[in-house]
Formats: structure tokens, sequence, C-alpha cells
């Protein structure tokens, strides 16, 4: 199968890292949810669903990325507070698409650092040993140990939900 070159990135990144992980294929999925019903082994909560929002601090705009559980949504007035923002948004599905090259919402994964986006994580999320994310493609998911995530990704760890 042909799937987008960011699952490729990813796995390249994991392996230089030696990280541990495991890679799945399966059916198209957009959300968290859908997800979660074509990886039975995993939970929801396992789910990391990554989110970019155009963040506007001091007059300047920028993306960010706001990583959370697949069960959980984002606290707005947290999100800014520890960004510093006076104000939030999603990036729109062009946005998404320019910033990623190319993947689509729903596909997108807790990678920020491929395109120079900063990430901030739920710290929620790693109360899991492991978690899995759409490696960005649809049909592809990949598992990996939280404590490699936080090796490779480096991510802000805050509470966020």
């Amino acid at each position: 199968m042909n799937y987008h070159k960011t699952v490729g990135m990813i796995e390249s990144l994991l392996n230089e890292h030696n990280a541990t992980y495991q890679k799945f294929e399966h059916e198209e999925v957009r959300t968290s949810e859908e997800a979660a019903r074509v990886r039975p082994e995993y939970s929801l909560a396992q789910g990391a669903k990554a989110l970019i929002i155009r963040v506007k601090k001091d007059g300047e705009k920028s993306f960010a990325m706001v990583v959370v559980p697949g069960d959980k949504r984002f606290d707005t007035k947290k999100v800014r507070e520890v960004l510093g923002a006076s104000d939030i948004r999603f990036a729109s599905e062009d946005e998404v698409l320019k910033i990623t090259d190319g993947v689509k919402p729903g596909g997108v994964p807790p990678f920020g650092i491929l395109w120079n986006v900063p990430v901030l994580c739920d710290q929620g999320l790693f109360d899991n040993d492991e978690i899995i994310f759409n490696a960005g493609d649809k049909r592809v998911s990949i598992a990996v140990k939280t404590e490699d995530y936080i090796a490779v990704v480096s991510p802000q760890i805050k509470k966020l939900v």
C-alpha cells in the first residue's frame, strides 16, 4: 500500500531513537472512537489525539499541537494559560494540510516536531505505558512506549483537560 510519507518519517525517527513501537494497518478511520474500534487491544484513553491550533499571542499568530487522550477534550482556558495566548482556535483544514505537507485532519500524528510545530501534551496521556495514534495516514496506527515517545518528541507536559 502507498501511505502518506509521514508514516515513514515517524518510523525513521522512532528507529533512530531505538524506540519500541508496533505498526498496525487497518481500515480508514477519522475519529478517536473509530480508531479505538479497529484497535481493540488498546483503550480509547491510550489514543493520542493530536490537534493543531492557531495561537494568537502578543499580536503574533503561530501554530501549536495539543495532544490529549482519545477520550478527552482539552480545556481552552488551560491551553491559553499554558501558552500565554490571548486567543486560540482550531487550525482550518487548509492550514492543517499546509502545515503537515498534506496530512488530513484525523490522520495527524502527535509529532509536531516533523513540521517545527511545538507539542503540548496533557499529562494524563502518560498514565498509560503505551500510546497509539494515527501515523499521518488514516489507515496506519503506531503504538509506542510512552517513555520513548517523550524521549523522541520532548513535548511540553501540562494539565490540559
